[in-house]
């Protein structure tokens, strides 16, 4: 019996693991000897950025969820290894499953090791080479004592290698946030409200931000919505707005007549907007990969992306955090020249059954 934990805590989570969830049930039915544990650790708490992805994805209720909560960075690591090495020490698996960059994925990486229980990496080896974001931290840290890699790309292949991984650990599989894509995208549906019901297809922007480099500085903040706004015609803004986000819009009083904030919404309500947007604004890693596949041109508020192959083969073009930068861009959004999604790799909606595949192989 090959026992397997996964370990899912925010909203990014939730869209890797169903497919993986799925897989796994999948050849549990077919009478392979596995077993699994589902563990929520409550990094993310509030209904729309978990509870919603539970239902819409089909995820089976958690075995526990580990009700981390909020805090900085450093309450919220210990929170979740405190809770799941107790989690471990009651139900010890053969392997531990991390997916994404969260805290999370970090907290649960080290706790697995330090009790000598496997960890494989779902979507290891992405770089954007920025010490400054929590995410690559906790990238370089998992990576760095995994003992399997699921990789979404070359270019992580090449990461790996290059810092040293033995090619063995390394499983090029594609990415399980469009499996979940693909498997859901004939079911998006539109989302409820008086502002959703006049909205014309390819005839409104949808934005998103939430990285401390937009939104803390309230300067910035307000220059990059200008800028937007400046450079949009006058085309709506569907804006869901992250509750990081709302706190510094709530002390600008920033308000414009094409721009329309809205709560966060579901998977399937919040793709529906993006399948049928003229395009995307966005500063989300995992946004400019759903983009891109729906062939959605996707313009990234940052100054660098751990996605490069959704700049080189998707939608997506990497505009910076500076606001002056954008107006080219859209400029030429506006004139119908932008680039059209030509297909990456292995982005084809199996990469889950190839991970659960992988595992087979090597702990059978």
């Amino acid at each position: 019996m090959i026992k397997i934990t996964l370990v899912a805590g925010a909203r990014p989570n939730f869209m890797k693991i169903a497919p993986i969830l799925h897989a796994i049930q999948a050849e549990i039915n077919k009478g392979s000897q596995l077993s699994f544990r589902l563990v929520h650790t409550g990094q993310h708490y509030d209904k729309k950025m978990s509870g919603d992805f539970f239902d819409q994805l089909n995820i089976p209720e958690p075995h526990t969820n580990l009700a981390a909560g909020g805090g900085t960075q450093a309450e919220q690591t210990a929170a979740v290894m405190i809770a799941f090495e107790k989690e471990l020490l009651a139900n010890r698996p053969d392997l531990v499953i991390v997916v994404g960059d969260v805290t999370s994925t970090l907290a649960c990486s080290i706790t697995a090791k330090k009790l000598c229980v496997d960890v494989a990496h779902v979507e290891g080896g992405i770089r954007s080479g920025d010490l400054t974001m929590p995410e690559e931290i906790n990238r370089m840290v998992t990576d760095s004592i995994s003992d399997h890699f699921f990789t979404t790309s070359e270019i992580a292949n090449e990461n790996l290698l290059q810092a040293g991984f033995a090619k063995e650990k390394i499983h090029y599989v594609g990415n399980t946030m469009i499996d979940t894509l693909l498997t859901n995208r004939s079911k998006f549906q539109k989302p409820k409200g008086e502002i959703f019901d006049v909205l014309e297809a390819k005839k409104y922007f949808v934005l998103t931000m939430h990285r401390p480099a937009n939104v803390d500085q309230e300067g910035q903040l307000k220059a990059m919505i200008d800028a937007i706004i400046e450079g949009t015609n006058g085309m709506p803004i569907i804006f869901p707005v992250h509750p990081r986000t709302a706190k510094s819009l709530e002390k600008l009083g920033i308000s414009y007549s094409n721009l329309h904030l809205v709560d966060p919404l579901a998977y399937l309500e919040f793709n529906y907007l993006v399948e049928n947007a003229f395009a995307v604004i966005t500063d989300s890693g995992g946004i400019t990969e759903e983009a891109s596949v729906m062939n959605v041109p996707c313009l990234t508020l940052r100054d660098n992306t751990e996605r490069a192959e959704t700049i080189h083969l998707g939608t997506n073009e990497l505009v910076g955090t500076n606001p002056q930068n954008l107006a080219p861009y859209l400029q030429k959004l506006m004139r119908g020249e932008w680039k059209s999604y030509k297909g990456i790799p292995l982005w084809d909606g199996k990469t889950a059954v190839r991970i659960v595949d992988k595992i087979i192989d090597i702990y059978r």
